[in-house]
């Protein structure tokens, strides 16, 4: 299901808060919100903007990470992807 980088979580939704989570940042990385190497908003301020608890948040990017959108930096940090390389690092 394609979101719009501008939508909102719906609580009654078919699909789960994480799945709505991952859809919406996949487009907002799709539309250039955030630049490649870049991080991403905090758990935190993701959970305060989509008013998700922290679980689903690590949910959502956990998603990400596994398609190669995202990538983690321990005590650093979520980041975007390269998107000019494949996930095992090759160009």
């Amino acid at each position: 299901m394609d979101y719009d980088p501008d939508a909102q979580i719906i609580r009654d939704a078919p699909e789960p808060p994480f799945e709505q989570l991952a859809g919406i940042l996949r487009a907002r990385i799709a539309r250039g919100d955030w630049q490649p190497r870049r991080p991403i908003p905090s758990e935190p301020r993701l959970g305060d903007e989509y008013k998700l608890s922290r679980p689903t948040i690590r949910r959502a990017i956990a998603v990400l990470v596994a398609e190669g959108l995202l990538f983690v930096v321990p005590q650093r940090g979520t980041y975007v992807a390269n998107r000019d390389t494949e996930p095992d690092g090759s160009k």
